[in-house]
């Protein structure tokens, strides 16, 4: 299984994930993290938070941007450089988020490709968007 060369890769070119977000997933995250903010795990505090209910951390996007990346577009082999985030809605337990990265510059000389990254609820809401900067595997 390998991934695409930066020659396989055109602007434009776009590839998703979706995972349904559960407790286990923001408990596990949590332990293996150490991040035990109340607003994810402790649902009487989350009840009196600006969001009403737990959320998940917002760094799980990252996650799914990353399994996108590294197992899809460009996938095996590829090298994550760099990425921006910015967190636009709360994901809530129980949303499904969709992971989409879209190949927006290709630096062939330099071998990288510069990808725009969104996350969506279920709703079509973003949750999250940013860019990320990826090294392609060699040809």
């Amino acid at each position: 299984m390998s991934g695409k060369t930066v020659h396989d890769i055109n602007t434009g070119d776009t590839a998703s994930f979706a995972k349904t977000i559960t407790e286990h997933d923001v408990y596990a995250f949590a332990g293996i993290t150490g991040d035990f903010n109340p607003v994810h795990i402790n649902e009487e505090y989350a009840k009196e938070s600006m969001f009403g209910a737990r959320i998940a951390h917002g760094i799980l996007c990252a996650g799914l941007l990353s399994t996108v990346l590294g197992t899809h577009l460009p996938g095996p082999g590829a090298i994550y450089l760099s990425q921006s985030l910015s967190f636009r809605k709360p994901v809530f337990l129980g949303d499904t988020v969709k992971a989409e990265v879209e190949a927006v510059e290709i630096i062939t000389d330099k071998n990288r490709v510069r990808f725009a990254t969104r996350c969506y609820n279920q709703d079509g809401d973003i949750v999250a968007e940013g860019e990320s900067l990826l090294m392609p595997r060699k040809a």
